[in-house]
């Protein structure tokens, strides 16, 4: 009787280490991490002609949490916020990393940090992890917006270290199903107004009746604006 490939592996010791490549060529460990941002709830993103935003599911309905302590956008600077798909309590360690990268720049240089550098420094944190032994993966996935010199950016990193900059992208539950929809209705003129409508639009599709809409919070920021606005329940239903 043969034995799956995967209990092969358990049993070879390929997935009790972040530093043994399979004999496929892949970190089991990572390929783990990967399943669990895929576990997270979901945000999709959109550089728009008027600025960059993040939709989010929060996924919170027990109505014993206080609202204000479970959002799933954070702030990095004033200028740069993320969103997270995965563990949370990971995500809170690099967010915390990114946020003291910002006000050392701004004390260092006297300008605010660019986008890119935030998530190229956590990315590299999160390879880190892939390349040591002694420690587990970082099992989340960020996407960070921001405004660069009147740019609006929008990248996302994932488990293993590596980033990428978007028009608009997802992570977190149901992303490839996010993204085709993306794929089949993003376009590069949209306005925020219009980017967040055709966001919740996306999410009423894929979650039918699960749908609701004082579930989600979004974040944006624009060309006339220096700081984030956060938008929730009521101002969402708004946009409908």
């Amino acid at each position: 009787m043969d034995i799956p490939t995967d209990i092969q592996h358990q049993q070879m010791g390929y997935d009790r280490t972040a530093t043994m490549f399979s004999p496929e060529g892949t970190i089991l460990q990572v390929e783990y991490a990967e399943k669990t941002v895929r576990l997270g709830s979901s945000s999709l993103g959109m550089v728009c002609t008027d600025g960059v935003f993040i939709l989010a599911d929060k996924r919170t309905e027990d109505p014993l949490i206080v609202p204000g302590s479970a959002n799933k956008i954070h702030e990095i600077d004033s200028h740069i916020f993320t969103s997270i798909a995965g563990i949370i309590s990971d995500a809170r360690v690099l967010i915390d990393k990114a946020r003291v990268i910002g006000q050392q720049h701004r004390v260092t240089y006297d300008s605010p940090v660019e986008t890119e550098l935030i998530i190229k420094e956590i990315s590299n944190t999160k390879q880190q992890f892939t390349q040591y032994g002694g420690a587990r993966p970082f099992g989340v996935s960020l996407m960070i917006a921001g405004k660069t010199n009147n740019k609006f950016q929008l990248y996302s990193s994932d488990v293993t270290g590596n980033y990428l900059e978007y028009y608009a992208n997802a992570i977190g539950e149901n992303d490839n199903k996010i993204k085709e929809k993306l794929k089949e209705s993003y376009k590069k003129d949209l306005t925020i107004k219009k980017g967040l409508k055709l966001g919740l639009n996306i999410f009423k599709q894929i979650q039918g009746d699960n749908f609701k809409i004082n579930r989600f919070e979004a974040c944006y920021i624009t060309e006339n604006q220096d700081k984030i606005i956060r938008i929730e329940g009521s101002e969402l239903q708004e946009l409908k």
